[in-house]
């Protein structure tokens, strides 16, 4: 194992030195190309922010640009936040201002398009041995790329958390209970959203589901799931998002789903979620029978012609797609771009040779050059 190792190394870094040697620094005419490239394809940070939470943003492939847009958003979520609920010290309205948290922001962008401080190659390089590590063999694989975006993802989606149990944490205990994240009077008094939740959420119900070890307070994972449940472990707060399932629905109000209300909405979710996986081969694609009929009663598992809400437990994390779903779509859709010779998987050089497909959730909107294009999912 020690001297495959030393092996792989010594080949790796003979094929760093190589590509090294052809950085867009050099002037070749083959780099003059990638020069222009890099010029065109001019690296923007996100600039777009939604207060509503939402599930499917591109996960930033670099931890430095990722560290560059927390901050950017964490200066408009506190202008936000100040202007909902502490009005008296809002910015003044638009026009009245240059808007500075964006000027704020000019230099982090001068800095991802200054090779001498941020090379995409030599980023590239260097993040590579921290995503193939299992196995370490010199190839990035779908499994890999798939669970450094999952790794990517919790960390953002981990600060979001914080960041929201920071304001609803009033006695600064560390510990949200429910009568801290009952809904102001300013939320109950503005229509079904406010601040970027819907109302339907401040349930006891709900929060009693996300308090796994019972003691009456939401502790920073519990908070977390309590926010994003489709990610969590906690069998209770599954059960809750099911039953939160059968309540939406059920349109006849009996209380349990019959095969109609399966039919439309719920089938049509399933069968997209496992389109998008490849799942091709599953048993009820092509009986004779219908594949939501059949679906429905290999759910059905008391036989009575209705789902209960234990009864969509198998399915539910197809119904609500969790972040591993978004990351494996996001690493699909990475390798489909960069692996020239279609093995599955991408080497160093293939990364190199692609290297905007890593970056492309920052790309400047106006950018329209075909080999880079974004995908519509990852704007």
């Amino acid at each position: 194992m020690g001297k495959a190792s030393v092996i792989l190394y010594i080949t790796v870094g003979i094929l760093v030195l190589f590509l090294v040697s052809y950085s867009p620094k050099k002037k070749s005419h083959h780099d003059h190309h990638h020069h222009h490239n890099n010029q065109h394809h001019r690296l923007k940070l996100r600039s777009s922010f939604n207060f509503k939470p939402t599930r499917h943003d591109p996960i930033p492939f670099d931890p430095l640009v990722a560290d560059m847009e927390r901050r950017r958003e964490d200066k408009e979520w506190e202008r936000q936040y100040t202007d909902h609920s502490h009005p008296e010290l809002a910015s003044p309205a638009p026009g009245q201002e240059s808007q500075p948290e964006w000027e704020e922001f000019m230099d982090a962008e001068d800095y991802l398009n200054d090779e001498e401080k941020f090379n995409v190659t030599d980023r590239l390089i260097s993040l590579f041995p921290k995503i193939d590590v299992s196995p370490l063999d010199g190839y990035v694989t779908e499994s890999e790329l798939t669970e450094w975006n999952v790794q990517s993802s919790a960390k953002e989606v981990m600060h979001r958390s914080q960041r929201d149990m920071d304001v609803h944490d009033r006695n600064k205990d560390g510990f949200v209970s429910f009568s801290e994240y009952e809904p102001p009077s300013w939320a109950r008094d503005s229509g079904n959203y406010s601040f970027g939740y819907d109302i339907g959420w401040w349930k006891e119900e709900h929060f009693n589901a996300s308090d796994a070890n019972g003691d009456g307070l939401l502790n920073l994972t519990e908070f977390n799931d309590f926010l994003h449940p489709a990610d969590t472990k906690n069998p209770k707060l599954l059960l809750w998002l099911c039953k939160e399932e059968v309540r939406e629905r059920d349109s006849d109000k009996d209380g349990k789903i019959g095969f109609d209300e399966f039919f439309h909405g719920l089938f049509d979710a399933v069968r997209s979620f496992e389109e998008d996986n490849h799942n091709a081969t599953h048993p009820y694609h092509d009986l004779p029978e219908g594949p939501a009929k059949q679906l429905f009663a290999q759910l059905d598992k008391d036989g009575d012609g209705y789902l209960s809400d234990v009864e969509l437990l198998p399915v539910i994390s197809k119904i609500h797609p969790t972040e591993h779903y978004y990351a494996k779509e996001q690493a699909d859709y990475i390798i489909s771009k960069a692996d020239s010779d279609k093995d599955g998987r991408l080497t160093l050089a293939e990364m190199i040779e692609h290297p905007y497909v890593f970056y492309s959730a920052i790309f400047d909107e106006d950018d329209t050059d075909d080999d880079y294009g974004l995908h519509d999912e990852f704007r």
